[in-house]
């Protein structure tokens, strides 16, 4: 292709790009449900979506009480509902044989422990024990909109990153604050970046500009769910971690990470590699164990332990090209290339490539 390309050749492009088994295996289960679906979303309603009915058989709204006593109350059971609706590939049926209920089961104890390590009050004073305290809050301890420190901004003075995920600013000139908020608290503006375009259709600057909404409504939930789907190479979504989706290679398995909750433990935090157990590594394990227990998995044989496990490097299995970035190659003028490192343009959203090529030579497509 030479010259500035039609908007319709740029679409072209981009579909024969990931016209390939691992993209529609990967867009398969980051797929979202609009958000009327969501919205309609109700404990024991019989429209709902069938993988929140199989959550719904799992743990019941009377289990969400006993497991969570502790937590803040914008912490709903409906909500929780609404999060796993909005991403269909939770807890949905398997075609090859895997049995559904059991990654169900598998998926729901490990968000739970983790819930519990990012969010738990960690009291042992309470009467209630430290993994039935979860979800305790909402931001980050010590945080807030307008208060001093919290705001994990070093990112926005800088040129480089503030121009891939742009911080929002505020009235007095000052930045927006990216604090951990939700569930799995989420932080920094290149993870508040992403969120914001699975849902609101590849609208990057909604929670830039507004972060708090990942605290004040459903997403306090839904981005969690976000996070448990999404991969973020050289990571694989933990999802993938815990149905098998994701194979580990020779590179992967000499780190030590495989289709196990230990494995999880590094994607989330990379608490991990120091020969013994972190605390907080130690904490995720206890708790995941009690979960387990509550929902019917078994984790007898699986691995737990992280204490030697390496990250994960640019050899694993995991380390795929899903974004688009400015293809510098001779020949490459006026077109954008898959890479495996963070960009603004997520080749996991459609419409995203015509977007890259914009933004990278400075035309508009028609």
């Amino acid at each position: 292709m030479t010259g500035v390309p039609s908007l319709a050749q740029a679409q072209a492009r981009e579909a024969d790009l990931t016209n390939n088994d691992f993209f529609r295996t990967v867009k398969a289960s980051i797929r979202t449900a609009p958000n009327a679906v969501v919205d309609a979303v109700a404990p024991g309603r019989a429209d709902n979506p069938k993988n929140v009915k199989r959550v719904e058989g799992i743990l019941p709204a009377a289990q969400w009480e006993y497991l969570f006593p502790r937590r803040e109350a914008s912490y709903t059971y409906t909500r929780f509902l609404q999060a796993i609706a909005k991403f269909p590939a939770i807890c949905d049926d398997y075609s090859d044989g895997r049995n559904a209920d059991a990654i169900c089961r598998h998926s729901l104890a490990t968000m739970f422990a983790h819930f519990a390590q990012e969010t738990g009050d960690h009291n042992r004073n309470d009467t209630v024990p430290e993994w039935r305290q979860a979800l305790k809050y909402l931001r980050e301890m010590g945080c807030d909109e307008t208060g001093p420190g919290c705001g994990y901004n070093t990112e926005c003075a800088d040129p480089v990153f503030n121009k891939v995920w742009t911080c929002g600013k505020n009235a007095d000139g000052s930045w927006k604050k990216y604090f951990g908020r939700g569930a799995k608290q989420l932080s920094y503006n290149y993870n508040y970046g992403p969120f914001s375009q699975v849902m609101y259709s590849g609208d990057q600057f909604k929670l830039l500009n507004e972060p708090d909404l990942v605290a004040s409504t459903w997403l306090n939930l839904a981005s969690a769910t976000f996070f448990f789907v999404y991969p973020q190479p050289p990571k694989p979504s933990m999802l993938h971690v815990l149905d098998g989706t994701w194979v580990p290679n020779q590179v992967d398995k000499t780190a030590g990470t495989g289709n196990n909750f230990a494995t999880t433990i590094q994607i989330i935090n990379a608490e991990c590699g120091l020969g013994t157990e972190k605390q907080a590594a130690q904490n995720r394990i206890d708790y995941y164990k009690e979960f387990s227990r509550e929902l019917g998995w078994d984790y007898s044989n699986e691995q737990l332990s992280c204490a030697t496990m390496q990250r994960f490097g640019s050899g694993s299995s995991a380390a795929y090209n899903i974004y688009w970035e400015k293809n510098w190659n001779v020949g490459g003028d006026y077109q954008c290339q898959l890479v495996s490192y963070q960009t603004p343009y997520n080749a996991l959203i459609e419409g995203q490539y015509a977007k890259c090529v914009e933004a990278n030579w400075g035309v508009t497509l028609r």
